[in-house]
């Protein structure tokens, strides 16, 4: 075992108020030591690598989006439309989704993240057309091959546009479909590799897609095996509107009813939540991610991250589908949850490490992960080095706000369990070019049939 200390970092963010002034030692894909300023390291080192000119994260954490969404980012159809006819427009193009578009938008998304400093994805993915019944094993085999961690939601419709949802038939599937493929992914992939790459959650899509009865049987399933529960929640008002039509429920409340009120359940978006609402959800210790570039290009609202964190709630961070976005970008994603939270907040009220530890400690908690999202002993070594060697840094002096501030959003260098994934900022894992090429031609064919 090789015993690495990535030194002497111009500064570093441990997203839980520890010493790393001189960095730390990672062995086997574990961070053994934080070397305190002033220190040195009491093992005994194999390798070292200087970080003088880099500021180094945690790796950053992703707990929602849309991968197959990357074929059809500023699609023009869908440009300028609120969330309920956003999706009408694009639901009859997704639905000619094949499994080889699937992976190459897979992948492509995972690299953009990778690039960005992402570490641990979260993808939700709920269309399930014709022949892309094996949608989520594609997923798995692709981020096995990249060697990312994943969080796979195997997510399902079943409430199509004859019954009252917004979907076409085409993308829908029966209840004993999903839950045979539900149990079967997590019987396959969930926890099962040695590197702790995969976990699989149960994710219907959202109240106006699926039916009660596929709500209740996903909790009752995922309390069987253990494993996590996801949805969109209260990301619009229409939302609210169609909860209260169909249910005579607020989506919250609908939520509780259906057995998924509790700590094992993340929620995305999470915007139109009352007080009374947001007591309940932290008293539950349900968490929500924060989309905020998704909830401004949709005109969404502006999520209460400060109530939901001061109640209980464990919140982090998302770029949410790239149709929505339109990028796969979480250290813009930072960013741009710190711009949007100071239109609701005072200045001094979330500040740029705030922004920061909603992509780290923050996903991790909402993930219900406690071996990342910090740099700590004991935690995997995945980490983020981002140098300031931009002219958009140029001035800057606080090297760990400037990442935030001035805006920075490639990672020079990117390490999963100890392993480089970037260095110098080009992807060590293939050829970026010739993947952006069968991307775009994936999506181009998307369009043409």
């Amino acid at each position: 075992m090789t015993t690495l200390w990535i030194r002497n970092p111009r500064a570093i963010f441990t997203a839980n108020h520890s010493d790393a002034s001189n960095g730390i030692v990672i062995i086997d894909g574990i961070i053994q030591e934080l070397v305190g300023l002033g220190q040195k390291p009491t093992h005994i080192i194999d390798q070292e690598w200087d970080a003088a000119e880099h500021v180094v994260l945690p790796g950053l954490i992703n707990t929602h989006h849309h991968f197959y969404q990357t074929l059809t980012r500023a699609c023009p159809p869908a440009l300028n439309k609120k969330l309920f006819p956003w999706l009408q427009t694009l639901y009859p193009i997704w639905a000619k989704l094949t499994p080889d578009a699937h992976q190459v938008a897979t992948e492509l998304a995972m690299v953009e993240l990778l690039l960005s400093g992402c570490t641990t994805v979260a993808d939700h993915h709920y269309l399930f057309p014709a022949c892309l019944e094996n949608a989520i094993d594609i997923q798995a085999n692709t981020a096995l091959a990249l060697g990312m961690r994943a969080t796979l939601t195997r997510g399902s419709m079943s409430l199509s546009q004859k019954d009252g949802g917004l979907p076409p038939e085409s993308v829908v599937q029966t209840e004993k479909t999903i839950l045979a493929d539900s149990e079967r992914l997590i019987r396959q992939y969930h926890q099962q590799d040695k590197d702790g790459l995969l976990e699989v959650a149960l994710a219907p899509c959202s109240p106006f897609s699926v039916t009660p009865d596929i709500m209740i049987a996903s909790a009752e399933l995922a309390e069987t095996y253990q494993v996590r529960l996801h949805t969109h929640l209260a990301e619009t008002e229409d939302e609210n509107a169609f909860c209260l039509q169909r249910f005579g429920q607020r989506p919250l409340d609908y939520l509780d009813a259906v057995g998924w009120l509790h700590d094992r359940t993340w929620l995305a978006h999470g915007i139109h939540f009352n007080e009374e609402e947001i007591q309940r959800l932290g008293a539950a210790q349900t968490g929500i991610c924060h989309c905020p570039s998704s909830n401004m290009v949709l005109a969404s609202g502006i999520c209460r991250i400060n109530e939901l964190k001061a109640a209980g709630a464990p919140v982090g961070l998302g770029v949410d589908g790239s149709a929505s976005n339109d990028h796969s970008n979480l250290m813009q994603e930072v960013r741009q949850a710190l711009l949007i939270q100071r239109l609701r907040y005072e200045a001094d009220e979330f500040t740029h490490t705030d922004a920061l530890t909603l992509a780290t400690k923050g996903s991790a908690q909402v993930l219900g992960r406690n071996d990342i999202g910090e740099i700590a002993v004991g935690k995997r070594a995945d980490l983020a080095l981002f140098k300031l060697d931009e002219p958009r840094f140029s001035g800057a002096h606080d090297p760990l706000a400037a990442l935030v501030l001035c805006g920075a959003s490639q990672a020079d260098a990117v390490m999963i369990g100890g392993h480089w994934k970037v260095k110098n900022k080009q992807w060590l894992g293939g050829n970026i070019t010739e993947l952006m090429l069968r991307h775009s031609r994936a999506s181009k064919t998307l369009f043409s049939v």
